[in-house]
């Protein structure tokens, strides 16, 4: 890629963090959300992009680039489009774990590990099914789509296992240690207690 066009990808993808930041901490209303999802997003790009790298060593032994179709790919902008594409069904996993962490939570000031297994409990199967059918369909891309999207194809296979396991296994617990399972404040419990007051 010309240094132009990197330029123009590493600001999409950082573009694209950023709106996703802002957008779960609107959401969540709370940073601790957006920055856990962000952090898994990165961990989701920098694994696939090592995947891509590690496909240089690897097509040069003949049972793995006949049988896998293993190529050195070299970053192009169909690549770049794959990893926008991660980045989104990625976060969209770790929405629907959250808000499921949320509606467990309730209003209660103290995110247990006991709620997040819950959640993730809830949601396993919602997220196993749906990511399986995905990655499925990208595999059948992968092997039978033509060259020109085969980079595409093998981004969103590595990206969409990636993306699931760390969604559920990365995302939630990340909460706990950024500090939604600390005691509040004394300050901050007695505005829940009189929000419950003023509601009941």
């Amino acid at each position: 890629m010309a240094g132009a066009t990197q330029g123009k990808a590493v600001g999409a993808i950082v573009a694209s963090w950023l709106a996703i930041l802002l957008y779960l901490w609107l959401r969540f209303g709370n940073w601790t959300f957006g920055l856990a999802a962000l952090l898994c997003l990165v961990h989701d790009l920098f694994f696939t992009l090592g995947a891509i790298a590690l496909c240089h060593y690897l097509a040069g032994i003949p049972v793995l680039s006949s049988i896998l179709q293993i190529q050195d790919f070299k970053i192009d902008l169909p690549a770049v489009a794959a990893l926008l594409t991660l980045v989104g069904y990625s976060v969209n996993d770790t929405i629907v774990v959250f808000d499921r962490i949320r509606e467990v939570r309730g209003r209660n000031p103290l995110l247990t590990e006991s709620m997040i297994n819950d959640s993730v409990n809830q949601t396993l199967s919602r997220t196993v099914l749906a990511s399986l059918t995905t990655w499925l369909v990208v595999v059948v891309l992968y092997f039978s789509g033509a060259e020109g999207i085969h980079l595409f194809a093998f981004v969103m296979v590595v990206g969409v296992v990636v993306g699931t396991y760390s969604s559920i296994y990365i995302a939630s617990p990340l909460l706990l240690i950024f500090g939604e399972g600390h005691a509040v404040t004394q300050e901050a419990t007695r505005s829940i207690v009189a929000e419950d007051a003023v509601t009941t």
